[in-house]
């Protein structure tokens, strides 16, 4: 059990720390969390988008060479959306009334039904920037019946914007600003409050519905 808990939490420090997580795990690792985050139900925690940033500032310092892990990264997230899409064709509505554990909850795939219903294919590109959604939202798709060869276009040209545009815009800075590896504790915080943004919106939103019926019970009643 202790070795457990141990692991838990240098897993825990390492999501706090990217820069620490990037030159532990190296490229190959990198390719690995990102299929999972994207591709496997239980990846939904993995920290995409403030990784891919600190990888793009560590390609700065010349710790990995900047091309092979743009194209890497790229096709492992087309790979892990793909795989994600082939989970919901195959399981389809079973996944619904799969209990929630650890790694995963119900309410994270419904949530992602909602965005998809209101964005319809356009989910799968604005989710890749969106924590939790960009991992059930290729599931999502493949339980709604979207035809693979409109879910690969959308695929492909969401995980070159995202991969292409956070990599790049994390070694474009650290390029150009010195000393940037200094801060980047405090860039990861913003890139987390960016994305959950979407999310805590999303919240309200729901919250605000919910309460409007009951709103206008109390005004009928009166």
């Amino acid at each position: 059990m202790e070795t457990v808990t141990e692991l838990v939490q240098t897993l825990l420090l390492y999501l706090k720390q990217p820069e620490a997580l990037i030159a532990s795990v190296g490229l190959l690792g990198l390719t690995v969390i990102i299929f999972a985050e994207t591709g496997l139900l239980i990846g939904f925690f993995l920290p995409g988008d403030s990784l891919l940033f600190s990888a793009g500032l560590f390609s700065a310092a010349g710790h990995l060479e900047i091309w092979p892990m743009v194209w890497t990264l790229t096709i492992a997230a087309i790979a892990g959306d793909a795989t994600g899409y082939w989970i919901g064709r195959k399981l389809g509505a079973k996944l619904y009334d799969r209990p929630d554990s650890m790694l995963f909850k119900r309410s994270h795939l419904q949530q992602t039904q909602d965005f998809y219903e209101k964005h319809g294919g356009k989910t799968i590109i604005l989710a890749r920037f969106i924590p939790i959604v960009r991992t059930f939202a290729p599931t999502v798709a493949g339980v709604a019946g979207m035809t693979y060869r409109s879910f690969a276009v959308y695929n492909v040209v969401g995980a070159f914007v995202w991969i292409w545009s956070l990599l790049f815009a994390g070694f474009l800075l650290g390029r150009s600003v010195p000393g940037i590896k200094d801060y980047i504790h405090y860039i990861v915080v913003g890139i987390v409050i960016l994305s959950v943004i979407p999310i805590v919106l999303k919240w309200y939103q729901v919250r605000r519905n919910a309460a409007s019926p009951a709103l206008g019970n109390e005004s009928a009643g009166s």
